[in-house]
């Protein structure tokens, strides 16, 4: 098996993707463990519409191991980021590849991509219940994480009006009993 370098990596999304696509790009190295083995980290910042392309562009290197989405609520925009690492459990070799895409508020919206690694549906699940993201072409499943009961319309890691401040009792709200 022939091995990409980091920054052969990011020049392929570069080349392959629209010129557009790509936001912002960087390398970090990084060094672990007592023998200070160094590996890499990379991120790309891919603009919405093409974040999909980016997923499958991903998937031509090699079948990526799919970590978990995080994600951030940064104002008027949600920003996920997908953590992916190919060469997997190859001694030295492992590259971690972190794809972030931003969504605005107005419009929640993102396409699954469990068409191109199914393993990642829990986590869209995640993202839709704890953000109020409409994954398209997730199957309505009911929550995992929250109970079924939890409150419409609100989301645990919203920092917004949305956001669960009006359903978390606040400590200077509860009647003291005597």
């Amino acid at each position: 098996m022939e091995y990409m370098k980091s920054d052969e990596i990011v020049k392929l999304f570069k080349k392959r993707l629209n010129k557009s696509a790509i936001i912002d790009s960087r390398i970090e190295t990084k060094t672990a463990g007592l023998k200070k083995s160094i590996y890499s980290v990379i991120w790309l910042q891919i603009r919405l519409e093409n974040f999909k392309e980016a997923i499958k562009l991903l998937c031509t290197i090699q079948f990526p191991h799919f970590a978990i989405i995080s994600g951030n609520d940064i104002g008027e925009e949600i920003e996920l980021i997908y953590h992916f690492s190919i060469y997997y459990a190859e001694r030295f070799k492992e590259i971690s590849i972190n794809l972030t895409t931003r969504i605005p508020k107005k419009n929640l919206k993102i396409p699954t991509i469990t068409d191109l690694i199914p393993g990642a549906q829990t986590t869209e699940r995640e993202i839709k219940e704890m953000f109020g993201i409409t994954i398209e072409g997730l199957p309505d499943l009911p929550n995992i994480f929250l109970p079924q009961d939890f409150q419409k319309g609100a989301y645990p890691w919203r920092r917004d009006e949305k956001g669960v401040d009006k359903t978390v009792r606040k400590e200077d709200e509860v009647r003291k009993v005597e």
